[in-house]
């Protein structure tokens, strides 16, 4: 578990389908793990499956060769590229991660990371299997009686699960549960969908890149908020995420549910939403100056929270940031280099999102140039659009 045990910020890189050393995706994946060995301030990279194009080991031996580079810890799922030789052994004696599924606690949050292809056949007859459904339900439930919130990490939307109730099982679980995120990979392009209860969220792929440029994904939870905002690979440092508020579009509600803290109880300091903005700032150098502004007012210092990449502006008096139409924060380096964030509140008095289809994209956010989502939908998956 991590020092810090309110705050969850991870970078996700886009599915790798890795060939051969001097393909262009291992060339920038390779760039993408030096960049992410940079950034002060996150708690690990995630890869969400189709690492090896064939499932051959000397796919495998590329993957591992950036991860032995990387100083972060780094978490390794199944894709169904993964499972192209018939079996996933290639993908654990080459990588040597832990035997999927498992679960860890990282910044107060139950993070569980499933295998969606080793329990089928390969190739997109995605399923869990009855053994790996218990594990879940059994995880999900003990997280819920301990107050956590959770992350889901799995290589694709619950609608795709092929095994006969599979999806729609799985989707209730994490719909009804503690499950606050769920990170896949797959589509090939961004995408964040928002039922009411969960931010289902995929990463534009690394190695099959049907929109925009390379890049990588960083989400966080704050306090059972989600944040989430796509950094091309060639944007130079600092880089802005607000963690709080949350924006109206990845506005999450309980129905009834406790809010989840983790078993040592609400944070210290812990604010409403309305009362504080909060936002990081990652890269290599020193922030010189980190400040917000309300619906394009003067802007406000910030200050440093706990650790120097933190940042947070307690609102004591009107305007609230709940009453706000537009929230930005801005920061600015040592090296000259800044960056902008912006979001646009609920609102005390707005309504919740009412799901259109849980568990899949019907719940899709739309396009959002901000945080990096084209809205193209161009992917090889059964939702992705011809081109």
């Amino acid at each position: 578990m991590s020092a810090r045990d309110d705050l969850l910020v991870f970078a996700h890189i886009g599915d790798l389908h890795l060939t051969d050393p001097q393909a262009g995706n291992a060339r920038d994946y390779r760039a993408l793990i030096a960049q992410l060995d940079e950034a002060d301030g996150l708690d690990f990279v995630f890869l969400p499956g189709d690492n090896a194009d064939n499932g051959r080991p000397e796919q495998y031996a590329l993957v591992r060769a950036g991860l032995d580079g990387l100083r972060l810890p780094a978490h390794v799922i199944t894709g169904d590229h993964d499972m192209e030789g018939g079996s996933l052994d290639a993908f654990y004696a080459g990588l040597g991660v832990p035997r999927l599924p498992y679960a860890v606690t990282v910044s107060g949050t139950r993070c569980l990371f499933l295998d969606l292809c080793g329990s089928g056949s390969g190739g997109p007859d995605f399923r869990l299997g009855s053994e790996q459904l218990s594990w879940l339900e059994r995880e999900l439930a003990g997280a819920e009686a301990e107050g956590r919130d959770c992350a889901l990490f799995m290589h694709s939307y619950p609608a795709d699960l092929k095994a006969e109730g599979e999806g729609t099982r799985v989707a209730e679980l994490v719909h009804r549960g503690p499950v606050r995120l769920v990170e896949m990979g797959h589509t090939h392009y961004n995408e964040l969908a928002n039922d009411g209860r969960t931010v289902y969220a995929a990463c534009r792929s690394t190695g099959q890149i049907e929109e925009g440029p390379v890049g990588y994904a960083i989400a966080a939870l704050d306090r059972g908020g989600v944040a989430w905002r796509f950094k091309e690979l060639d944007r130079p440092w600092p880089f802005v995420l607000i963690t709080a508020p949350a924006d109206r579009r990845l506005r999450l509600h309980d129905h009834g549910r406790p809010p989840c803290h983790g078993a040592e109880g609400p944070p210290k300091n812990a604010r409403a939403d309305g009362t504080e903005i909060r936002a990081i700032v990652l890269g290599p150098a020193a922030i010189t100056r980190c400040e917000y502004s309300l619906d394009g007012g003067p802007w406000q210092p910030m200050q440093a929270g706990d650790g120097d990449r933190r940042y947070r502006a307690r609102l004591d008096g009107p305007p609230s940031a709940s009453c706000a139409r537009r929230i930005a924060v801005r920061a600015l380096d040592a090296e000259g280099g800044t960056d902008e964030d912006a979001v646009e509140p609920a609102g005390p008095h707005a309504p919740p999102p009412v799901s259109k289809g849980i568990g899949s994209d019907a719940d899709a956010v739309g396009p959002w140039p901000e945080k990096g989502l084209i809205g193209t939908q161009l992917g090889p998956n059964r939702n992705g659009r011809q081109w």
